[in-house]
């Protein structure tokens, strides 16, 4: 029987050089969110040296000993990243509280517990990138990082270049001011339209929003690229690590050591 550590209600291990914040540290191990982790250390579950936590403001470092539920943390794993094929249908969150299908359901048990960058909404589809580092995913969402977000959009009615041509220079809808979207024609066939469109903010619905202010309501949305990262041939429902070489190339962050035999990458087909 594993013994309870000591309560230390009114104390929290200091700040050090080098250290991160304990819920930080957790969703890094793999175990929970941020948010869960919050929850956890106010139930009592998460010690550190021995003492059990009562605030997640504490900072850890590699030498502190940390334990969930009298049981040592895990090795935090590096960063790996993962380019995944959505399809519509899917909500991009762990939890739904309609009980709607979700993408994390119906990702492979080896992946572990990882989060997306960004998200895409339920009828929309194509490429999602998951991580299992949550800063990093935070990172790749802010528009300071200059990755542009890229998409076939098809809409419903008769395109009209010029209107499309304005985009590029921002517009408001219902009092929500959207930056730069560049937006091409690539076929106008009856009523329905196919469009290239790129943009870098990428607030919430912001295509379909902004679509629909000008009277072509989008009908569907394929995520084609993020930043430096393209959907390519991959199949929809699959999932395909991106190498640890690439990671490090293009983000600055640590790759994972690969696995045995050599291979890094894997890719997971739908059942």
């Amino acid at each position: 029987m594993t013994d309870t550590p000591r309560s230390a209600a009114a104390a929290t291990p200091a700040a050090a050089p080098g250290g991160e914040r304990i819920a930080k540290r957790l969703a890094r191990a793999g175990l929970c969110s941020r948010r869960d982790a919050e929850r956890w250390i106010a139930e009592g579950r998460v010690a550190v040296n021995g003492k059990v936590l009562s605030s997640p403001a504490a900072t850890v470092t590699e030498a502190d000993h940390i334990a969930v539920d009298g049981k040592p943390l895990p090795e935090a794993e590096h960063t790996r990243l993962w380019r995944y094929h959505k399809k519509a249908g899917l909500m991009t969150t762990h939890k739904d509280p309609q009980g709607r299908p979700t993408v994390f359901e119906k990702l492979p048990a080896e992946m572990g517990r990882v989060i997306s960058v960004g998200r895409l909404d339920f009828n929309s589809e194509g490429l999602l990138l998951l991580t299992n580092d949550g800063a990093l995913a935070r990172r790749l969402e802010l528009p300071a990082t200059g990755w542009v977000r890229r998409y076939r959009v098809r809409v419903h009615g008769e395109v009209d270049v010029a209107r499309l041509a304005a985009l590029e220079k921002g517009i408001t809808v219902e009092g929500v001011r959207y930056g730069a979207i560049r937006a091409v024609l690539d076929r106008q066939k009856g009523s329905n339209a196919w469009l290239t469109v790129s943009l870098q903010e990428g607030k919430n619905r912001e295509i379909r929003r902004v679509f629909d202010a000008l009277g072509w309501p989008v009908t569907r949305l394929i995520r084609v690229a993020y930043g430096p990262f393209q959907l390519g041939n991959l199949p929809e429902g699959a999932a395909e690590e991106v190498p640890g070489k690439v990671v490090k190339e293009q983000l600055g962050a640590k790759p994972a050591k690969p696995e045995a035999g050599g291979k890094h990458a894997h890719r997971r087909r739908p059942a």
